[in-house]
C-alpha cells in the first residue's frame, strides 16, 4: 500500500477518537429529555457519521421539526459538556499520523462533525497540524455522499486512483465506494467487522494504527 496511495483520508470519530460511547449516551440522554422513543445502543452507533440533522431525522422520523431541533441541540451541549484531550485518541493514533507524514503521506478528515466542533477537537488532541485538509458535514454534503472527499481531492490536487478511504461506519465506506476511492475499515467504532465487509475495503482492521503495517 506504501507505493499505492499518497493520500490517506480518515474519519474523526470512531475511527481516530474513541468516542461512540459518548455520542450513544448523548443520543439516548436527549431522546429522554424530550420524551421521544431511546434508541437501541446499535441504532444509535448507526447513525453516527452522518450529520446530526441527518441522524436526528433517522432515528426520530415521526417527530416535528421543532423537537428534531431541540433534540440536536441537547444532543451538541450534552456532547461538548466534556472536554476532549489527547487521552481520546485510540492508542497510537498520534504517532501513527506522524509516522504516515514522514513516509510522505498527506492526509485529511471527512466527518460528519460540525466544522466548529472539530477545529476544537484537533486543537485539543494535538493533531490540528498533522491534516493538509479536512471536511465537515456544515461544509458541503452529508456522508455517503460523494462530495466531501471529492472536494477534498480538488483542494489537494490529489489522484483518486491513490486516495485511501479509512473509516469505521458503513456511512464512510459507502462515501468510498460513491467517490470511486479504495477503502479500509477499522472496526473500533460503529460496526462489526461482518458489516463492513459487505461494502468491499481492501483491509478489514481492528484499529486504524493496524495500517502501518502496511505504510
Amino acid at each position: 500500500m506504501k507505493d499505492r496511495f499518497d493520500l490517506i483520508i480518515f474519519d474523526w470519530d470512531g475511527t481516530l477518537v474513541d468516542s461512540i460511547d459518548w455520542i450513544v449516551h448523548c443520543i439516548q440522554q436527549a431522546a429522554a429529555r424530550y420524551g421521544c422513543p431511546v434508541p437501541a445502543r446499535q441504532a444509535a452507533k448507526d447513525i453516527i457519521g452522518l450529520s446530526i440533522e441527518n441522524a436526528i431525522e433517522t432515528l426520530f422520523p415521526d417527530v416535528d421539526s421543532r423537537t428534531r431541533q431541540h433534540l440536536a441541540e441537547h444532543y451538541g451541549q450534552m456532547f461538548f459538556s466534556r472536554q476532549i484531550s489527547p487521552e481520546d485518541l485510540f492508542p497510537g493514533v498520534h504517532a501513527m499520523l506522524v509516522k504516515l507524514r514522514q513516509g510522505g503521506c498527506r492526509l485529511a478528515i471527512a466527518t460528519g462533525k460540525k466544522s466548529s466542533g472539530l477545529a476544537q477537537a484537533i486543537v485539543a488532541t494535538g493533531v490540528a497540524e498533522l491534516f493538509d485538509a479536512s471536511r465537515c458535514s456544515d461544509q458541503t454534503a452529508s456522508k455517503p455522499d460523494p462530495l466531501m472527499i471529492d472536494q477534498i481531492i480538488a483542494e489537494l490536487n490529489a489522484d483518486r486512483r491513490r486516495t485511501l478511504m479509512v473509516g469505521d461506519s458503513v456511512h464512510d465506506l459507502q462515501m468510498a465506494i460513491n467517490a470511486e476511492v479504495a477503502s479500509v475499515a477499522v472496526t473500533c467504532g460503529a460496526h462489526s467487522a461482518a458489516t463492513l465487509q459487505q461494502y468491499r475495503p481492501l483491509l478489514c482492521l481492528n484499529y486504524p494504527t493496524d495500517l502501518l503495517a502496511f505504510f
